[in-house]
């Protein structure tokens, strides 16, 4: 999603704004799809999806809002920025620069590395998705994002409730007991 430097970028392996797509299930449920031509798993490319979501945190608005202000050309990297220079690809230390910038400000502990897909897989679990969607959801090969997990009692209690949140859903969600 970001480049190593300015010069890094190539369009054969990094993300372009011509690789956003918009997908609705037959239930009418919309969904954006971005195409990674390539990633550290997957040389033939992988593919992220999101949803709308509630409040001042979604990511498709925002995707919307950046778009509209940058307007990168479809074969430009998706997340290219305005600059006194010209147009310029995201690199990793700018946007954990301002992530770090946005932390203070919320006052909060910036993340950082892996911190992002951590907290992203810690939100799902907490929306009750089961281990297996979010693993699903997150890329994630083998199990090894259970590892990275913080909260294990917060993403435990609706399960450990004398009379379970998500007990109509704990059939599918929770692995069977032998």
């Amino acid at each position: 999603m970001t480049v190593r430097s300015l010069a890094a970028f190539q369009p054969s392996i990094h993300v372009k704004a011509c690789n956003i797509h918009h997908n609705e299930d037959c239930h009418g449920l919309k969904v954006t799809m971005l195409h990674l031509p390539r990633t550290k798993v997957s040389t033939q490319g992988e593919d992220i999806y999101f949803a709308a979501q509630p409040g001042d945190f979604d990511p498709l608005h925002t995707l919307a809002n950046h778009l509209w202000i940058n307007n990168p050309p479809p074969l430009a990297h998706l997340f290219s920025w305005r600059h006194r220079g010209g147009l310029h690809p995201l690199t990793r230390s700018e946007f954990l620069r301002a992530l770090e910038h946005a932390s203070i400000k919320l006052g909060i502990e910036p993340l950082k590395g892996h911190g992002l897909r951590i907290r992203g897989t810690l939100e799902y679990l907490l929306r009750g998705l089961s281990f297996g969607m979010v693993k699903v959801m997150g890329r994630w090969a083998g199990d090894a994002f259970i590892g990275y997990l913080r909260q294990h009692a917060i993403v435990l209690a609706p399960y450990l409730q004398d009379t379970p949140i998500l007990k109509p859903f704990m059939r599918y969600t929770l692995p069977p007991v032998c």
